[in-house]
């Protein structure tokens, strides 16, 4: 899996971020930080994939802001959708939704002739739709100030989920 977003430019996501009283709160604050990261992200990810080409990406400039912007505004709604079903009912992850994105920077990469980068055989069957080895390992390979909110959005969830079980007996 990519890296990318995980270069040296400064975090979208502000570093003064304070701790979520409730899942809810950590849900919230995750879903408003990651949809504010994924224009960027796309952005990098396509001028990334376009150096490690050998390919300019002044050209894909445009059509990667484009792209980035639909992605926030496509990818945002089943993001906010998940994270704020109950956990009990969820049957994915904010990750497997922000995977989904790597669509985007794709589109771009291929209609913009980037050639595909040679993949191990790992990651071309776990990530058969990323061509370009763009899917992020973590929340913080779409933003690296992301990293620490995804695990807190995690932890309360794991605590919710936690407390649900001792107030129904289990362990």
């Amino acid at each position: 899996m990519s890296a990318a977003g995980t270069g040296a430019e400064a975090p979208a996501v502000p570093p003064d971020i304070s701790v979520p009283g409730s899942v809810e709160e950590a849900a919230e604050l995750l879903a408003d930080l990651a949809i504010a990261a994924l224009p960027g992200w796309v952005e990098r990810c396509v001028a990334d994939a376009c150096e490690r080409g050998g390919v300019g990406a002044v050209e894909l400039s445009g059509p990667a802001r484009a792209a980035g912007l639909q992605c926030a505004a496509e990818t945002g709604p089943a993001l906010r959708d998940l994270l704020a079903t109950d956990v009990d009912a969820q049957t994915s992850t904010p990750l497997s939704v922000l995977r989904a994105a790597v669509r985007f920077p794709t589109q771009v990469l291929a209609d913009g002739g980037v050639p595909e980068p040679d993949r191990d055989d790992f990651d071309a069957s776990r990530f058969p739709d990323d061509p370009y080895g763009l899917t992020p390992a973590s929340f913080a390979d779409i933003d690296p100030g992301l990293g620490p909110i995804g695990i807190g959005w995690g932890a309360a969830k794991a605590y919710e989920v936690l407390q649900r079980r001792r107030a129904e007996g289990q362990r």
